[in-house]
């Protein structure tokens, strides 16, 4: 597993010359009345869009249902998501995101785009993504947010399905807020990862592995403090007002598990 500060650090992911190419747009705003309209909400291929319950006063929620097995190799698969000022958003996905080998080998590009205006929150928590054997995927997340927009993000990524290789897993997260570097990380793992992505100061033979950002104002005066949560685990406040959860586990339900737990102390 490899990890960089700089936006400089790591290689742009090709853009695939082939294979499927779709993309979900998504518009929250605030209907003025304490709720929270989906002005705009378009889905193409693989991405089917469900209006769905939220779970909080004012929240919309949008359920990514997946249409058709994707990502394959080949394909570039985009989710741009927006709130307004004031807007509440949660977005999730009804099942785990499959990466698939595709027939030419080319690798698979997954993007998603966050934009949160001044006073909004969004929770993206998708289901898991499981890199499946043969298969070569880049993953890049990229957030911008204003200086009193909320975010809970989680990201999980489960190494093979059941007693199978992982393919090759490439991903980037990178968080603006109020115009400056908030977080720029990136991992590797699988075959063709740098050397020692499974070795003890990597992932030591765990294939779950995940993280939960949280971004709240509140953290400013009252920051969480650096702390174990469990073997596997960690509590790492950011410099700014924002909290990162990293975590292994053996597998997805245990690494939920944690990342569950982090998720109603941190951001209740």
């Amino acid at each position: 597993m490899t990890t960089a500060t700089a936006p400089t650090a790591a290689p742009a992911p090709p853009v695939p010359a082939s294979g499927l190419r779709a993309t979900a747009r998504i518009r929250a705003e605030a209907d003025g009345r304490g709720g929270t309209a989906l002005p705009l909400l378009h889905g193409e291929g693989p991405f089917a869009l469900r209006r769905t319950r939220g779970s909080g006063p004012g929240e919309a929620r949008v359920t990514l249902v997946g249409a058709m097995s994707a990502p394959l190799g080949g394909d570039h698969l985009t989710v741009e998501a927006s709130a307004g000022p004031g807007a509440r958003l949660a977005l999730g996905s009804a099942a785990a995101t499959l990466a698939l080998p595709g027939r030419g080998g080319a690798p698979a590009l997954y993007e998603t785009s966050l934009t949160l205006e001044e006073g909004a929150a969004v929770r993206w928590l998708p289901e898991q993504l499981v890199s499946v054997a043969g298969s070569d995927l880049w993953v890049r997340t990229r957030v911008e947010l204003a200086a009193t927009a909320r975010l809970v993000l989680r990201e999980e990524q489960v190494l093979g399905r059941t007693g199978e290789a992982p393919g090759l897993l490439r991903s980037r997260l990178t968080v603006r807020r109020a115009g400056s570097p908030l977080l720029d990380q990136e991992l590797a793992c699988g075959p063709g990862a740098p050397d020692g992505w499974d070795g003890p100061a990597g992932l030591a033979g765990h294939r779950a592995l995940g993280q939960l950002l949280i971004v709240d104002p509140a953290f400013a005066a009252d920051p969480p403090a650096a702390a174990p949560l469990g073997p596997l685990a960690a509590v790492t406040p950011l410099a700014g007002p924002a909290v990162l959860v990293t975590a292994l586990a053996a597998d997805a339900l245990a690494l939920r598990e944690v990342l569950d737990g982090a998720l109603r102390t941190y951001a209740p």
